[in-house]
Parts: C-alpha cells; sequence; structure tokens
C-alpha cells in the first residue's frame, strides 16, 4: 500500500492531529489508497488533494450580505412617517435619499437616482467654467443612445438636450431630470412607501431585507407572430 503522505506530501497531519477535520481526510485518504487499482482512483486522489490544499473552504464560504437599509436603521419611526408626506420631503433628507437608492439597487434602476443626484450637483457648479466637463460625463454617461447608465426619456426631451451641450448652461438639464424625477415619483416611490425595509422601519424594527425585483419586459404584438399556444395541461 502506498504510503498515504508520499501521495499528499502537502497535508502535515503531525501538526493537525488534534484537528477533526484532519483525521477525517486522513481516513478518506486510506481509503482511498486501498482503491487505488481501481479505475478512476488517479481522478480520485486528485480531486481529495484539491481539497487538502483549502482545508478553510468551507469556514470561508457564507452567504451574501443582505441588501437592507443599513444606514436608515438608525430613523425614528416619526422621521420615517414624514418620508411618506411626499417624494421631494424623502429626497430632501440624506437618510431618505440613501435609504430610496438603496430600494432602486433592488430594482435595478439605481441610474434614475445617479441622475437626478448628478444633476443636483450640475445646478451648484460655481462657474461657467465647470458646466462643459460635468455636462459631457452626464450626457455620456445617462442620456446619449446605449449609455452604461441610460435613462428613460422622451425623444424630445433627449433632442432638446443634446442641442444645447455645445454650450451648456445650468438649465441644460432641467428639462430632463424633470422626466425622471416624475418617472420616480410616480412609479418608483409609490413601492417603497409599500416595501418591507419602509415599513419596518415605521414600526421602529431593523429594516428587513427587499426581495430583489426584475426589470419588466413590455411586450409587442411581433413577440407572439407565429407563436403558437402552449394547450398542455399540467
Amino acid at each position: 500500500m502506498e504510503n498515504p503522505l508520499l501521495l499528499f506530501p502537502q497535508l502535515n497531519i503531525s501538526a493537525s492531529k488534534d484537528k477533526p477535520y484532519y483525521k477525517l481526510m486522513k481516513s478518506a485518504i486510506k481509503e482511498e489508497s486501498h482503491k487505488a487499482s481501481k479505475p478512476g482512483a488517479k481522478q480520485k486522489r486528485k480531486r481529495l488533494s484539491l481539497l487538502l490544499q483549502k482545508p478553510d473552504f468551507h469556514e470561508g464560504d457564507h452567504l451574501g450580505k443582505p441588501g437592507n437599509l443599513t444606514k436608515a436603521a438608525s430613523v425614528s419611526p416619526e422621521e420615517a412617517v414624514k418620508w411618506g408626506e411626499s417624494f421631494d420631503k424623502l429626497l430632501s433628507e440624506k437618510a431618505g435619499l440613501d435609504a430610496f437608492t438603496k430600494f432602486l439597487k433592488t430594482e435595478f434602476s439605481e441610474e434614475n437616482i445617479e441622475f437626478w443626484i448628478a444633476c443636483e450637483d450640475y445646478k451648484k457648479s460655481k462657474s461657467a467654467h465647470e458646466f462643459l466637463p460635468k455636462a459631457k460625463t452626464i450626457f455620456e454617461t445617462f442620456i446619449q443612445k446605449d449609455a452604461p447608465k441610460e435613462v428613460n426619456l422622451d425623444f424630445h426631451t433627449k433632442e432638446v438636450t443634446s442641442q444645447s451641450m455645445g454650450q451648456p448652461l445650468r438649465s441644460t438639464f432641467d428639462a430632463a431630470q424633470s422626466t425622471v424625477y416624475r418617472l420616480m415619483e410616480q412609479d418608483s416611490y409609490p413601492r417603497f412607501l409599500r416595501s418591507a425595509p419602509y415599513l419596518s422601519l415605521l414600526q421602529g424594527r431593523p429594516p428587513a431585507r427587499a426581495p430583489l425585483r426584475r426589470r419588466s419586459r413590455s411586450f409587442t404584438v411581433s413577440d407572439f407572430q407565429g407563436v403558437r399556444p402552449d394547450l398542455t395541461v399540467w
């Protein structure tokens, strides 16, 4: 019988006699050595060797951290109630803005609030000299076709914004920002007020984890052309 230490030199059995993990693996090595003559024994020894090289694999295997409103946990129920008074009230408070941003991330629509924040920062520019580089960054990130974080704008608003890029002004993104603001106010904001994390804050409890919401896809008539209905009874 082959010596287990020769098969697996990286395993220091003597240094780990008191560890149940290594005792278990030592028994597994002996069992593998008895089966060395069987087909596939080489592959089994190789897999076992890989496990021995990373004895802490299971110890470091943790679940992902919950994407809840951690920073908002210290918000009082009274303050959380104010967020429900209006969308503007929610965004005017840092804790409310942070909570809403985290919520949009669960819906994969955080580009809307990021664009709104970028526009707010743009309007705070102290000189016209700052407008051009900031405007270019905002346009290329959120507005131009196939932008990495393109927001949903109608054709007219996008055209008006594009035409003002040659000589951007403080008001260059006002129309686009208003459009995105209304979209969040009418669509995402009501869902935020019904979300588990927000309701938990109202009751003074640590915020619950918000379920991930995938983007919905709008179907068109062409999607169903040539598709026969499935009448299979399950």
